[in-house]
């Protein structure tokens, strides 16, 4: 079974394109981003590297580390680097795993134990489950893990406003409604008492007595 929400992200070493690195050590109290790829040299994947690294400051800006995977070895990563800065316009500038191993795909799932053999061998398709997205806590729990198929380029502007919303709902008892952004009012959580409301929040507005929708905390 895949990792659930909530689940401690395993812990790994592993060689990247800026050396070797211990995941959790990695982490140290910033949130982080692991975002994979089933291999080197595959067009949508391109996009989404490049994307990332023109991203990276807005992940800067909330404390939130990113780092690749893809199911090569990092000599791959580095001459994939040049196609992408040259077609997307821009190199990544975060380390990339290299899984040739196939290790941190079976601890987080996204391939099966028996996965064995030569990487080089492998196709895209074999390997197309290796197209997660997962952001781990300060905590290293698993906070979100998205899924996407090979024909689908990720929305990386919605893990930004996932990641918005669950650092704000960590510090304060809220929730965030449906298409909400950084700024819109909130919805006090359902654990919240109206009584611990009141000395919270003040007044709140309420279409139902199980939605109170309050301005988002500053």
């Amino acid at each position: 079974m895949g990792l659930q929400l909530g689940d401690t992200a395993p812990d790994f070493a592993a060689e990247t394109t800026e050396g070797t690195i211990n995941f959790h050590e990695w982490i140290g109290d910033s949130w982080a981003v692991l975002f994979s790829h089933p291999k080197d040299f595959t067009p949508v994947c391109t996009t989404e590297l490049g994307y990332m690294a023109k991203l990276k400051p807005e992940f800067d800006r909330r404390g939130v580390k990113i780092i690749g995977l893809s199911v090569d070895q990092t000599g791959k990563h580095e001459k994939w680097a040049d196609d992408i800065e040259e077609t997307q316009g821009a190199r990544p500038n975060y380390p990339i795993i290299g899984d040739s191993d196939f290790n941190v795909s079976k601890l987080y799932g996204m391939l099966p134990a028996s996965t064995s053999g030569d990487p080089n061998t492998r196709t895209p398709a074999d390997n197309q489950t290796v197209r997660n997205v997962f952001v781990v806590g300060p905590d290293k729990k698993v906070k979100l893990v998205l899924v996407y198929p090979m024909t689908t380029g990720r929305n990386f502007d919605e893990v930004l406003r996932v990641i918005d919303s669950l650092q704000l709902t960590a510090k304060h008892r809220v929730s965030t409604p449906v298409n909400w952004r950084q700024g819109e009012d909130v919805i006090i959580a359902g654990s919240v008492s109206n009584d611990e409301a009141k000395t919270i929040f003040g007044d709140w507005k309420e279409p139902k007595p199980y939605i109170r929708i309050v301005p988002q905390p500053a």
